[in-house]
């Protein structure tokens, strides 16, 4: 069996585009298993979070987030270890 490709070449405009799609759909996809996780849970989301969630395209990033919803006390937990937010530091972690 082998491979079709619909693209005629690596980094056409329609590839990209498609490709960006995709990633974009599964970000999507990420922030509403996230965020149900922590509805189902009965965890109160404010609106910083639920922006923050949404907003990001980091898969692994989400991933860590998706995990972490299983756990956290409180939506802002989610966010615990990344080190770009203010006040925390990785060593706090």
């Amino acid at each position: 069996m082998s491979f079709v490709s619909y693209f005629p070449g690596r980094g056409t405009v329609r590839e990209t585009a498609y490709l960006e799609g995709e990633a974009k759909g599964r970000a999507e996809g990420e922030a509403k298993g996230i965020l149900l996780v922590l509805e189902v849970r009965g965890i109160p989301v404010p609106a910083d979070v639920r922006e923050r969630v949404t907003t990001c395209t980091d898969l692994d990033r989400m991933d860590a987030w998706l995990e972490r919803s299983r756990t956290v006390e409180r939506a802002e937990d989610l966010f615990a270890e990344d080190p770009e937010v203010p006040g925390t530091t990785p060593e706090q972690a």
